[in-house]
């Protein structure tokens, strides 16, 4: 199974609530919930696209720092609070995932820890062994 590795933000709601950004058991990452927010500060506006943008640019640094890449990640969560801009929100998941195509699914949900929040990303990542 492997050694398991947590990742940390430094983000002080890790220790309080109990949780990594991202945990590596083996060849799999799991990167936890994912917003547009940079210590502290709301990242894309009240834009779902920008916000969409910058979180999926979060995931794709944990995932680095993890030893994988984005060509890992075979599945994608996106929670959204309005389904309506989904296409918004689906343009920035194609731009990083396009030639990818994880398996994904997008829920609407009624409100974030912080109202600011347009949209919340999970992913998972299993690095392929090499031939």
């Amino acid at each position: 199974m492997g050694n398991r590795i947590n990742y940390s933000s430094g983000s002080k709601w890790e220790d309080i609530v109990g949780y990594s950004r991202a945990v590596r058991v083996g060849n799999t990452i799991e990167v936890t919930g994912t917003v547009a927010d940079d210590q502290g500060t709301l990242m894309g506006g009240n834009d779902p696209y920008e916000q969409t943008k910058f979180a999926l640019s979060k995931i794709e640094s944990v995932l680095k720092e993890a030893g994988a890449d984005l060509k890992d990640v075979v599945r994608t969560r996106m929670y959204v609070v309005n389904i309506d801009q989904w296409e918004e929100i689906g343009k920035a998941h194609q731009e990083f995932f396009g030639e990818i195509k994880p398996a994904t699914t997008m829920i609407e949900v009624s409100r974030f820890i912080a109202p600011e929040y347009l949209v919340e990303i999970e992913a998972t990542a299993i690095i392929q062994e090499s031939d």
